[in-house]
């Protein structure tokens, strides 16, 4: 039944916005609805007044317009945007066209922090909490551009524009401020998740070629002091700044140390200016550089703008970490569209944090489906989220139920903004729009401006009912043109099937599509992913680094590493095939390996189980076949 977890998971009556569907199952050809916008909501809404000014009657014309016209809908977007050019683009995509590496904003000159602080300078922008702490903090608009001043005219006192300088942080405001004087310098982020080993560290300072690297002392987590400089020390880097030190190695800097003159004048240049370093998994055992550019923010925002409808009076948050995407998509998002945003040092599974979100006003709550279940176990978010009118999840596959749940939470007035993209998109390519209707755990579009192609195994288009691979179609500002250790064309336009001559995107996601005959309209569900990576605790990582990972354990001999998705649909649990290991039993294997892969790899990669096999299922070529194995166990 469409609201039956709604209804029972709430003591209160619950408001939905169409009660006569609330006892009725999804029927043949239709989709599950959980919400439907009101015409107010729709008016009201960011899109709705896009409708109007462009004289389109509904959603399905906005979105051909936006791919159709990309030039008249980007030029559209930095107006809503009220991005700052010391010098305007000629053209929005340059001439001539090259699918691969399309030139955006051709001939523009300009620094994209300074399009963060549109804002009156005493407009509160961000609003912070700690674990260990109820009290809050708070900085307008104003107190934060003055400290982004202060780091980056301290930065160039040591360094260079251009330089590469490493964030090993919480999301704490330092870490808001550092990621932006960076920019503001003229040089590049490079974000390291603080859950990183010291080996990774040091393997990714060394691929970005980083300058030097900042970080913090300690910061309280689930109940635990996480000592991040330690873990520094023990990668023997040799120049750290360090954020509320209790003691120095020799060498290493307080970050006081670092700050400088208030007044800065922003170091500005070209749209292909690498302004952030991330990294995502790929196939290899190393990590895959990906380069954000002064482009890719406007992507975050402008999907911010659209799909998220952040307002000026919004306040806005996800759980994240300072070393993944959506730690600048958050920045970006927010500080571009003038609103605030909510940032929380420690867990998010806590009471702790559901009082934060509660008294900080939060109004766009971002997650990832296996944080909801938590708090659905927990109870913990009930009585909280009385101010949330939307929510967005992304990461990871979304399990239905657990989020009728949480929108019953809301009252059933919010609705679910599935978002997937990724790192070397800047943002999403499939999303929601909150003037459609909403299905928990689908996507009702691609984003504006987004083209798709969904093809079955031959490379032909598949047929509504049925499932196949994702692909872009160029142009889409804000995709990734260039990685710093792989050959990006390899890696992305490889033997991808062509649309009028242009080679599509790969980007290794499966979809089913399914129809609803109610509304017209087309729904999207993930089938997982088609290539070797996989998403585990909302993070992707790659089946091949797991796997060697895994094999330096002496009693594996060979090993597989699949992520499954439970019945009824939710984040995918790793399971790891293995060879060998006759001698040992399982709890105890299954506890060193997860003991490997935490201090090796990541603690959020936790394996679900493993499953003894005599011989691990292999193509002529020697390939893996993981999907064979699922199911086995």
């Amino acid at each position: 039944m469409v609201y039956r977890y709604a209804r029972d998971y709430t003591a209160a009556s619950m408001s939905v916005n169409h009660p006569d569907n609330r006892h009725e199952a999804a029927k043949p050809g239709t989709v599950p609805i959980a919400w439907k916008p009101s015409a107010a909501i729709i008016n009201q809404s960011n899109i709705g007044r896009l409708m109007r000014e462009q004289g389109c009657p509904d959603y399905p014309s906005l979105y051909r317009w936006s791919c159709e016209r990309q030039e008249d809908f980007w030029r559209v977007m930095l107006d809503k945007l009220q991005l700052r050019f010391a010098i305007p683009p000629m053209r929005i995509l340059g001439r001539p066209y090259r699918p691969q590496a399309p030139e955006w904003l051709q001939g523009s000159i300009y620094n994209i922090t300074e399009s963060c602080f549109n804002a009156p300078p005493d407009r509160i922008a961000l609003i912070c909490g700690t674990e260990d702490s109820d009290e809050i903090r708070r900085l307008t608009y104003g107190e934060l551009e003055r400290l982004v001043h202060r780091i980056a005219s301290g930065l160039t006192e040591r360094f260079w524009p251009g330089d590469r300088i490493g964030i090993y942080m919480p999301l704490i405001p330092e870490a808001i401020a550092i990621y932006l004087g960076i920019i503001r310098a003229g040089m590049a982020a490079v974000s390291i998740a603080d859950s990183f080993s010291p080996e990774e560290l040091q393997s990714r300072l060394r691929i970005a070629g980083a300058r030097c690297l900042i970080t913090v002392d300690s910061y309280r987590y689930g109940g635990k002091d996480l000592r991040i400089y330690e873990k520094v020390c023990t990668a023997q880097l040799t120049e750290v700044f360090v954020v509320n030190p209790r003691h120095l190695e020799w060498g290493h800097h307080d970050f006081a140390d670092l700050l400088g003159d208030e007044h800065f004048e922003p170091v500005r240049s070209g749209p292909e200016t690498i302004t952030n370093i991330l990294f995502s998994s790929g196939t290899t055992r190393e990590p895959k550089a990906i380069p954000w550019t002064q482009v890719t923010p406007i992507k975050a925002a402008a999907d911010g703008w659209l799909h998220h409808d952040i307002h000026e009076t919004d306040v806005v948050t996800w759980t994240t970490g300072m070393g993944w995407m959506m730690a600048p998509w958050l920045i970006y998002a927010s500080l571009m569209n003038r609103a605030a945003f909510a940032i929380y040092s420690g867990s998010p599974a806590t009471a702790a944090y559901a009082r934060f979100i509660e008294s900080s006003g939060v109004t766009i709550l971002g997650t990832i489906p296996s944080l909801v279940r938590s708090w659905r176990v927990g109870a913990t978010m009930e009585g909280h989220l009385d101010k949330v009118r939307l929510f967005s999840s992304t990461g990871e596959p979304s399990n239905a139920e657990d989020y009728l749940y949480l929108m019953s939470l809301a009252g059933g007035r919010a609705p679910i903004i599935e978002y997937c993209g990724g790192t070397e998109i800047g943002g999403g390519y499939l999303t929601g729009s909150i003037t459609l209707p909403a299905a928990p755990g689908m996507f009702n579009t691609p984003t504006l401006g987004t083209r798709l192609a969904i093809l079955d195994a031959d490379g032909q288009p598949v047929a509504v009912g049925g499932a196949g691979e994702v692909f872009i179609i160029p142009p889409a500002l804000g995709m990734s043109e260039t990685l710093l250790n792989r050959d990006h064309a390899e890696e992305y336009f490889a033997e991808t099937p062509l649309l009028d001559g242009v080679p599509l995107r790969r980007h290794g996601d499966g979809y089913q599509l399914i129809a609803d005959k109610n509304s017209g309209l087309t729904f999207y569900r993930s089938i997982g992913r088609t290539d070797d990576a996989m998403n585990i605790g909302g993070i992707k990582v790659s089946a091949v680094e797991i796997e060697e990972t895994i094999k330096e354990h002496p009693a594996i001999t060979d090993c597989a590493a699949v992520a499954i998705q439970p019945e009824g649909g939710g984040p995918e649990r790793l399971v790891i095939y293995f060879t060998g290991a006759a001698q040992m039993e399982k709890p105890l294997l299954l506890a060193e390996l997860r003991q490997i892969i935490a201090m090796r790899l990541n603690p959020l990669f936790r394996i679900h189980d493993i499953v003894p096999i005599e011989t691990l299922p292999r193509t002529a070529s020697n390939k893996l076949m993981r999907r064979k194995l699922r199911g086995i166990g």
